[in-house]
């Protein structure tokens, strides 16, 4: 009998070299297939209106009829109670912000008030009005600063308020004073021309008066409104 036994790894040996040389052809002709398919980019032309559609409003800040007389950059501090002392009457420099500070002058009837707003936000953070009565301090402890008190209504009521502004040196600081006090006695000048007659010498003030007192009511309501109005 003839003997077989080292046949076997002759037939196994070859039976190896053809799968693997059947595994390398399709491992070729995949990636041949795969280098040359190239799908068809797709050609988006679909348009959606939107849901709502968005108008342009155009947004005013209240200045527009007013001329700015002076502006600065600074740093302002109010005298107040902290949240944690709310109620205490505890009361601290709180910083309110950073932003120009303006002294402004209305173009109509030229009353002037200072105002100024936080440099982000544009939240207003000192709104009165520039009256003579209102007294600049220089801070004792720092020739970059300056208080004063004035009846504030950058909190939409009026409330008295101390207020302390920081700027970015002396020179400044003394120059602010200066315009304060200008426009102080240009706001007097206001005051003082609102109460003189017109061009026609007050005629037209004489003859409203004498219509209102021409004015009659049977509404038992009318002296009750009459004090109230006097009292504002």
């Amino acid at each position: 009998m003839a003997d077989t036994t080292n046949e076997e790894p002759v037939v196994a040996a070859a039976t190896s070299e053809e799968e693997t040389a059947a595994a390398a052809d399709g491992a070729a002709a995949a990636n041949a297939d795969g280098d040359d398919h190239h799908p068809e980019e797709e050609n988006t032309t679909a348009h959606f209106e939107p849901v709502v559609q968005l108008e342009e409003v155009e947004v005013t800040s209240g200045e527009e009829e007013e001329n700015v007389c002076y502006s600065q950059r600074a740093k302002l501090f109010v005298f107040k109670e902290t949240m944690l002392d709310k109620g205490t009457g505890n009361k601290q420099w709180v910083e309110r912000g950073v932003g120009l500070l303006k002294i402004l002058q209305h173009k109509e009837h030229g009353k002037i008030r200072v105002l100024m707003r936080q440099e982000k936000t544009m939240k207003i953070i000192v709104n009165h009005l520039l009256i003579p009565g209102l007294k600049l301090v220089s801070h004792e402890n720092n020739d970059r600063a300056v208080v004063w008190r004035a009846n504030d209504f950058a909190e939409g009521e009026v409330l008295e308020t101390d207020f302390c502004i920081r700027f970015g040196n002396s020179d400044i600081a003394n120059a602010f004073k200066e315009n304060f006090t200008k426009y102080q006695d240009e706001m007097q000048k206001v005051i003082d021309g609102a109460d003189v007659p017109g061009a026609d010498g007050g005629a037209a003030a004489d003859e409203a008066a004498a219509a209102l007192e021409k004015l009659t009511t049977t509404d038992d309501a009318a002296p009750a409104a009459e004090e109230s109005t006097a009292a504002e």
